[in-house]
């Protein structure tokens, strides 16, 4: 299916706190404190993360047990790699439901006291440990959450379910923490007053933590990056990276991180990172212009009974784009939903310039599954390279239509190569891209 633009808002400023509403009930993560270990099972660990939430609005914060008017609570875990060349979700929880609000100052900010458990007043903290966040009876399923509206089921999906070590819990495999890097945690509070107060793009913060090494436990290090999604971890590491906001208009918000390599062998690699932070209408599709000599996808696993699917995203190019695609699986499609990165790299031998990545949109504004728009960004992108006079031209010496570009034709139609898919429906290589050779070697070059 096509896609059709939509228009992109994006917000460039490296701070990464995300434009908040003005009034009203406003959460945020003021500090995440420790980090509990809980045990390995056939090869992957499991972690949880004290939390305390802050609310920097002018009015309470709604916090009531037995509904869904309270703050639900994720867990991650990121790494960037050791050349600073890239960032990765390494794992994510369920969500810890809240259940009763407390009256500290972590903020700094001057508690107004509510005088009710059922309230966050306004300038209080409340602190979750992590014994209390990695209790599994009370984590629920991210898959009955509107991170931008706020709504979830309730009674929530997996409540009072208990199971081995790692279940529900923050999981992330051994494999991939043994490769090294640098680690960080982070948390994000979604909530219902929050978001029907337009405040709810500021809600994710992360710190940077330090291993341990074999025995897998974890401690804090440095401090909390209030107000800022872990991709910003990246720019802190590697100053060539670049971080946008981008917002779907009327909904959620992504943040893209953009960085090229130069390979020192006349190639560059092209790494993006995108992480849904809001948007309820996710992601099935980036695609980003240019010819790659090879790709790579990576996202992150869903566990503990949720049903997602975990099919890796395809590579495909035709007109003129590398498209990573999600397979269609409709309600358990892999779609990049709110509170997962993405990451998207491709390689090829020309130089970078600015241009437009396109995100691909997996619900409509309706909710349904099954967009037909993008939303376009611009970024670093992979210049064009040597270009030939038209279609049919696709082989040096380029001016030139002669049987190097047949020949060029031929192979690429035969392996579905770019060069070939050279007229509509793009994606499919038929008997309209050789009518279209045809005619374009046949008009010759100017």
């Amino acid at each position: 299916m096509k896609k059709s633009a939509i228009l992109c808002i994006a917000a460039g400023s490296l701070c990464g706190t995300a434009n908040a509403g003005t009034i009203g009930a406003d959460v945020i993560v003021g500090e995440l404190p420790s980090i509990q270990y809980y045990g390995e099972v056939s090869g992957i660990r499991a972690y949880s993360v004290a939390t305390t939430s802050c609310n920097i609005g002018d009015v309470p914060l709604e916090w009531f047990d037995g509904t869904n008017r309270h703050p639900v609570i994720g867990q991650t875990m990121y790494r960037v790699t050791t050349d600073g060349n890239r960032i990765e979700q390494l794992g994510q929880s369920w969500l810890k439901h809240g259940f009763a609000a407390l009256t500290g100052n972590a903020c700094g900010l001057g508690c107004n006291n509510p005088g009710s458990f059922s309230l966050l007043g306004v300038g209080c903290s409340d602190p979750y440990s992590s014994g209390l966040n990695g209790q599994q009876s009370n984590l629920g399923t991210k898959t009955q959450v509107n991170a931008y509206t706020g709504f979830f089921n309730w009674p929530f999906g997996g409540r009072g379910q208990s199971g081995n070590a790692i279940f529900k819990r923050l999981q992330v495999q051994v494999s991939e923490v043994n490769e090294g890097g640098t680690f960080y945690v982070g948390s994000q509070y979604v909530s219902p007053d929050d978001a029907e107060a337009g405040n709810q793009h500021n809600n994710a913060s992360f710190r940077p933590i330090v291993s341990f090494g074999s025995n897998g436990s974890f401690s804090m290090s440095s401090f909390t990056r209030r107000e800022q999604a872990p991709i910003y971890a990246w720019k802190e590491i590697n100053n060539d990276v670049q971080i946008q906001e981008i917002f779907v208009p009327g909904e959620g918000m992504f943040n893209l991180g953009s960085l090229a390599v130069d390979n020192g062998d006349g190639t560059w690699t092209y790494e993006y990172a995108l992480h849904n932070q809001t948007s309820h209408r996710s992601a099935d599709s980036f695609a980003i212009p240019g010819s790659a000599s090879s790709t790579d996808f990576r996202d992150v696993a869903y566990h503990s009974g949720d049903v997602y699917s975990g099919t890796d995203w395809t590579a495909t190019e035709g007109g003129s784009m590398i498209t990573f695609a999600a397979a269609d699986q409709g309600e358990v499609t892999n779609a990049l939903r709110w509170g997962t990165m993405y990451n998207f790299s491709v390689t090829t031998d020309t130089e970078p310039t600015t241009g437009e990545v396109e995100i691909g949109l997996y619900r409509d504004a309706a909710g349904n599954v099954g967009s037909s728009e993008v939303v376009s960004v611009s970024t670093v992108v992979p210049s064009a390279g040597a270009q030939g006079c038209n279609a049919a031209d696709n082989a040096a010496p380029f001016g030139v239509l002669d049987l190097a570009d047949v020949q060029g034709f031929i192979s690429a139609f035969t392996s579905q190569g770019d060069a070939a898919d050279v007229a509509e429906p793009f994606g499919t290589w038929d008997l309209a891209d050789v009518q279209g050779f045809i005619s374009a070697f046949t008009a010759g070059c100017p």
